[in-house]
């Protein structure tokens, strides 16, 4: 039993009364006439709760599946009242780690009616966490007191890299699919043959049939679509600079959604997609292969995967990839960097996969640097780390500069926004053919 707000207020009114019978009778009969009225009101408070008992409302969670990490997800939790009017409040056992929309919920029930209540969880980290019992107090009948009692609902919960970011990207790629690919096609973009069309206003007389024209006498002309079942290899650091926190993630799972981001567009385009994530050395290694089911594999070997204080040794993982990946392929790094020097390993290591392969390195940039590199200040302390900020980005460019030079493609964008400009970019890749 827990006590009202109500039931305090009626265990107050005893000192007026106390006094009251003071003044009239005498102290004793005060005292007794206080203790008991306070005992029939802690009676009825008690009876208050133990009717509940009887009209306890029922609560049920929604299974949990996969949470998505840096995400608002939602709990729904189903309640349906008795024969009487509930009023409840429900605290959830999720894990502490978790940033929570609402710790408690309330809510009032009319006799035998359902009510959904929802609130959502952030987690912070990728991993498997326990979800514990359901707390509940239902205020009585008299609203003397609550009654109060757990529901078990312990389950664990796996918390993935951000899959909502995934369906959002899947449901982009369909819609745009076919209108990108007939404009495409309409400008005659690609190497693979498709079909012949008549030709339009604005075709390129290039790539006009002539054999199929006499036939038809008509004008026709080739359709041409973007080749596919090319190869795009993903290299995932996982070394030190990757366990920074960036925006309230380690710069890591940053890197983890867009490999998998950049994976789903390369197989909805229909190439084949193989994964290496490296420190030392290749920890982990998934084979180029097409199809949706490849993105589900991807989806569960990269999710339990954590970054590591160690040097990554770029060298080690090309070497390593060259020897398992004989064909050419599009050579995705998803790194960082810090300055020239810190650079020159990398820049060794890409060059060696060029002509063979097409080198692609991105890096995550903090978006603190930028904020603090282009806040102007007067105060001493500020300024010193403007001028670090400052030198920082000096330097990336230093460093991004002499990969362009070496033929190799570099994007650098701030880590929370990686991943759709990270898409975009391969998509203009396809569309070129500059695979």
């Amino acid at each position: 039993m827990i006590p009202s707000i109500r039931l305090y207020f009626l265990l107050a009114i005893a000192i007026p009364i106390a006094l009251l019978l003071a003044m009239l009778v005498d102290q004793q009969t005060s005292i007794i006439g206080t203790l008991l009225f306070d005992c029939l009101i802690i009676g009825l408070a008690i009876t208050d709760a133990l009717r509940v008992k009887s009209d306890r409302v029922q609560v049920t969670r929604h299974p949990l599946h996969r949470l998505s990490i840096g995400r608002d997800n939602p709990v729904l939790l189903s309640v349906r009242s008795a024969n009487q009017t509930a009023k409840i409040q429900l605290r959830d056992s999720y894990p502490l780690e978790f940033d929570v929309s609402v710790p408690l919920l309330e809510a009032s029930l009319s006799p035998n009616s359902d009510e959904e209540l929802t609130y959502t969880i952030r987690p912070q980290s990728r991993g498997e966490y326990k979800w514990g019992d359901i707390q509940v107090r239902q205020l009585g009948t008299w609203g003397l007191a609550w009654h109060d009692w757990k529901i078990p609902a312990s389950e664990k919960v796996a918390v993935y890299p951000d899959l909502e970011t995934l369906k959002e990207l899947s449901i982009r790629l369909t819609l745009e699919n076919s209108g990108t690919m007939r404009r495409l096609q309409k400008l005659g973009m690609g190497t693979e043959f498709a079909e012949l069309r008549e030709y339009g206003i604005g075709d390129d007389p290039r790539l006009i049939d002539w054999k199929a024209t006499a036939r038809r006498s008509r004008p026709l002309v080739r359709v041409l679509e973007p080749e596919k079942e090319q190869t795009l290899i993903i290299l995932l650091d996982r070394g030190r600079l990757m366990t920074a926190r960036v925006q309230g993630l380690k710069r890591f799972d940053w890197g983890v959604n867009a490999a998998l981001s950049l994976a789903l567009a390369g197989l909805n385009r229909g190439d084949r997609v193989g994964v290496g994530v490296f420190d030392r050395e290749i920890t982990t290694w998934i084979p180029p292969e097409r199809g949706q089911h490849q993105l589900s594999k991807l989806i569960e070997r990269l999710a339990p995967i954590q970054p590591v204080l160690l040097e990554p040794d770029y060298v080690g993982a090309v070497t390593k990839l060259v020897t398992q990946q004989t064909r050419r392929a599009l050579v995705v790094l998803i790194t960082d960097l810090v300055d020239v020097t810190a650079s020159t390993e990398m820049l060794s290591a890409l060059v060696r996969l060029t002509p063979r392969y097409l080198p692609f390195c991105v890096t995550l940039r903090d978006p603190l640097v930028d904020k603090i590199a282009h806040t102007s200040t007067v105060e001493i302390t500020p300024a010193y780390n403007r001028a670090v900020a400052l030198d920082l980005l000096a330097q990336r460019q230093v460093a991004f500069a002499q990969l362009k030079q070496k033929g190799v493609l570099v994007l650098d964008a701030p880590a929370d926004r990686i991943s759709k400009q990270l898409v975009d970019r391969y998509l203009q890749l396809k569309s070129r053919n500059q695979l």
